[in-house]
């Protein structure tokens, strides 16, 4: 299984992002969809989660700026990212769990860096 995440790049504080991560190879049911942050020298952190029925969780910090949301047909997750802050700079990376939940699966990752 191979997950491929997209959409990342440089924008001003204030701007928009929309990241991509699909699911490629062969792999059981998809579960929960997440998408996490990095930054070098902290842990790694949680951002957004949908399960497979669409119940969506956030992480505090981004309530109201950032929406999750998954093409189960697809097997890809999206995270819209408005009015984007420095503080949002980070390396984005994207996990799908089997629906069993004993498979987990992880990207590479998309930078996002956003420039004040």
């Amino acid at each position: 299984v191979q997950l491929q995440a997209s959409g990342g790049g440089l924008v001003q504080a204030g701007g928009s992002l929309r990241l991509s991560c699909v699911a490629f190879g062969s792999f059981p049911t998809i579960g929960d969809m997440a998408w996490y942050r990095q930054v070098p020298g902290k842990q790694r952190e949680l951002v957004a989660s949908i399960q497979r029925g669409g119940t969506k969780t956030y992480h505090g910090s981004v309530m109201g700026r950032f929406t999750v949301s998954r093409d189960n047909a697809k097997n890809t997750v999206y995270l819209e990212i408005d009015n984007l802050k420095p503080q949002d700079t980070a390396v984005y990376l994207c996990n799908m769990r089997s629906l069993l939940g004993n498979s987990d699966y992880w990207g590479k990752g998309t930078l996002v860096t956003v420039s004040s």
